[in-house]
């Protein structure tokens, strides 16, 4: 008998369907069972396709896809219908995929049988068809899920417990574990549903051992294993290393990225699996998604490893200690690609016995700022450690860095680089420090009761811009208790904030947090990078996101229950009146708990005469320093204005309609005392408001005078 007979009276039927000619050829029982001639003959594949079930057609496509990949069978159950689209009866086909003739990878030859199979009566008991109804949505939706959940998982340890967590429609392993290789030795990256220590026979195996994964590593292939007799006679030689789990079924896919077999997921099941194509494209479809999930968390822990050995080797570690002074600093990389960026802080010993504090921003977020930051920051070190002044350090820095930038600049960037910086040499003995700036934010002072200002300082241009420019210094003493924060633009405008808006977030931190340094660092730190800083962006909430570092300085206070005086000072250059209004926030800022608001409005006008009247009247500076003493609620402001002229001022008698020449008019009227202290070179004005003092009532004095420097030769000249 022939096998076209054997196979006739079995109702079995042979095709064969090549993808790439866009054909199929039946022979005469294939035919019979589609509802066509039975006849052999090799007809076009719309012709064929229009005898199936549209559904289970589209399915067919998925199945064959996956046999391709794997190297196994084509099994699915197809309906046929006729031409008003009521099934007729069902067929199973098993072909397997073959290459074409001419070698193509896109297509294949598919080969195999058709058979009819009977189908259940409606609501009688047998196997669901499962290409189609609720397995099916069940199946996509759960692909769907494991999908979004695998690539949120941001490690190796997380991506391995949400595939152990997986719930698969119809059968879930009881465990897994996932293989690497290193070199030719197959490893275990991680599994779940095993006890510590089980994973010991498997690890550090020889790629060459029969072992499944070893074999899907080599391969590229799947392995399914429905049952332990299969596993027996396929692999006697590590049975007994499986035998023990008390596992049914066995799956072992390849792990593929970028064509690269870079592993194997073994998932193993209690119960009997049979395989089905369905379960096999849904373990197929989960072995892809969590090779990728893999390969992202593996890059993803590469990174964070560079870029945390890249932040240990460019920060340096804070000095063991400065005698009567206190140091606390933070550095936060932006969120980004290596998360490098060019800010950084340091801390040198120098010669002459002080502590230079550096704290600065090169331009950018990527790794070349981070590696210009690491040359400027040693270069700085060089300097510095050579005993030369903050704004001496400054200036060749900028030299350095102008040279450095033109040296590296090329197509891929679009012009040199510039850094902005801070450099403050401090004595801890005496508390002071001489701050030289370039372009960088101003550092901020607390005093010890929790007042904050901005103290404003002199600056140049940011480094690298110009080859040689002058950087001003500024001098001032931190009085015991009190804290100077220095930080970059990014702990300031991080969560889409500007330089006022940001200074508003910061101030209330400032002033809660007084006591410890290292939770003051971190409040900080939380301010901007917190689950807080969400609900309190700014008004450019689009601008990007930016590297923050931080450092704090404290001179500690000796053990005394009296409060330490609030003191500020501030030099007004005759080329730089814009100042004024800089020293009334000053004022404003380090008396914002003033019992009386009036009185406060008063010492910013009178600090606005007196520094005028310097500007206006003199060739030189006006030098202001304000200091508020004593207890809350009893206490004393003074502030003076000194400046380098020898003439004293004079009463004047102003006009009616004069616009000016009233100054000595309000200092009577709002001050509580006010005095001219001459001194060796130039004199002095001051006057004092006390706190507990009555508003002063506003009486017309009788011969109004003004505090001006004597014009000439106009005696009405204005004050």
């Amino acid at each position: 008998m022939r096998t076209e007979e054997v196979l006739a009276a079995t109702a079995t039927g042979l095709w064969r369907w090549d993808n790439a000619a866009g054909t199929v050829w039946l022979d005469a029982e294939a035919a019979r069972l589609l509802e066509l001639p039975s006849e052999p003959g090799l007809l076009r594949e719309s012709e064929v396709r229009s005898r199936f079930h549209p559904v289970d057609w589209n399915e067919i496509y998925g199945v064959v896809n996956l046999a391709v990949t794997e190297g196994t069978l084509a099994e699915a159950r197809l309906r046929v219908v006729d031409e008003r689209g009521r099934v007729l009866r069902t067929v199973r086909s098993r072909s397997r995929p073959l290459p074409p003739a001419d070698g193509s990878e896109a297509d294949y030859v598919l080969v195999g049988t058709l058979q009819e199979v009977a189908e259940p009566e409606p609501g009688a008991a047998g196997a669901q068809n499962r290409i189609t109804g609720d397995w099916r949505r069940s199946r996509e939706a759960f692909l769907l899920d494991a999908g979004r959940a695998l690539a949120e998982a941001r490690s190796t340890a997380e991506v391995l417990r949400v595939a152990y967590s997986l719930s698969m429609p119809g059968f879930s392993p009881e465990g897994l574990a996932v293989f690497g290789v290193e070199g030719e030795r197959l490893t275990i990256v991680g599994h779940h549903g095993q006890h510590a220590g089980d994973e010991g026979p498997f690890d550090d195996m020889p790629l060459e051992t029969d072992y499944p994964a070893a074999e899907v590593v080599r391969t590229g292939r799947a392995i399914y294993l429905p049952s332990p007799e299969d596993y027996y006679h396929r692999y006697p030689a590590t049975w007994p290393l499986a035998r023990r789990f008390g596992r049914r079924s066995w799956a072992f896919l390849p792990l593929i990225v970028a064509g690269r077999t870079m592993g194997a997921w073994m998932a193993g099941f209690r119960h009997p699996v049979s395989f089905s194509p369905d379960e096999r494209s849904v373990l197929t479809t989960v072995a892809r998604m969590l090779a990728q999930a893999l390969a992202r968390a593996g890059i993803a822990e590469t990174e964070r490893e560079l870029s945390q050995g890249l932040q240990r080797t460019m920060m340096p570690s804070l000095l063991p200690s400065i005698p009567g002074m206190t140091v606390a600093a933070r550095y936060v990389p932006t969120g980004g690609g290596l998360q490098v960026g060019g800010d950084w802080y340091d801390m040198i010993p120098l010669p002459n016995g002080r502590v230079a504090l550096v704290i600065g921003d090169v331009q950018g977020h990527d790794v070349r700022a981070a590696g210009l930051m690491g040359q400027l920051r040693i270069a700085l070190r060089a300097y510095a450690s050579e005993g030369h002044r903050p704004d001496a350090v400054l200036s060749r820095a900028s030299r350095f860095l102008s040279g450095l930038t033109d040296a590296h600049e090329d197509a891929e960037h679009t012009g040199p680089r510039f850094a902005t910086c801070l450099y403050a040499e401090a004595d801890p003995a005496t508390g002071t420090l001489d701050i030289a700036r370039a372009g960088h934010p101003d550092p901020v002072v607390m005093t010890p009761d929790g007042t904050a200002f901005i103290r404003q300082t002199a600056g140049g241009l940011p480094l690298g811009i110009e080859s040689d420019t002058d950087y001003p210094t500024t001098r001032f003493t931190l009085e015991p208790g009190e804290t100077i924060m220095l930080c970059t633009d990014g702990l300031i405008e991080t969560g889409g904030h500007d330089l006022a808006t940001g200074w508003v977030r910061l101030r209330p931190i400032l002033e809660r947090h007084t006591s410890d340094l290292e939770k003051l660092a971190d409040a900080l730190v939380e301010a901007v990078h917190g689950p807080g800083s969400h609900y309190t962006t700014g008004p450019l909430v689009d601008r990007r996101e930016d590297d923050v570092a931080v450092l704090l300085l404290r001179r500690e206070s000796p053990a005394t229950r009296l409060t330490p005086p609030r003191r500020t000072a501030m030099t007004i250059a005759q080329a730089e009146p814009e100042r004024i209004a800089a020293a009334r926030q000053q004022v404003r800022e380090m008396l914002h708990d003033w019992a009386d608001p009036e009185q406060v409005d008063s010492a910013v006008l009178m600090i606005s005469e007196m520094a005028t009247n310097v500007l206006v009247h003199t060739d030189g500076d006006a030098l202001m320093v304000a200091q508020a003493s004593g207890e809350h609620g009893e206490r004393r402001l003074r502030v003076e204005v000194a400046d380098g002229s020898d003439e004293l001022p004079h009463k004047r008698r102003p006009g009616e309609m004069a616009s000016s020449g009233r100054g000595l008019v309000l200092m009577e009227m709002l001050a509580d005392a006010w005095g001219v202290d001459p001194r060796g070179e130039g004199k002095s004005i001051w006057f004092e408001l006390y706190e507990s003092a009555e508003p002063a009532e506003l009486v017309e004095p009788v011969e109004p005078v003004a505090l001006v420097e004597p014009p000439a030769p106009e005696p009405e000249a204005d004050p």
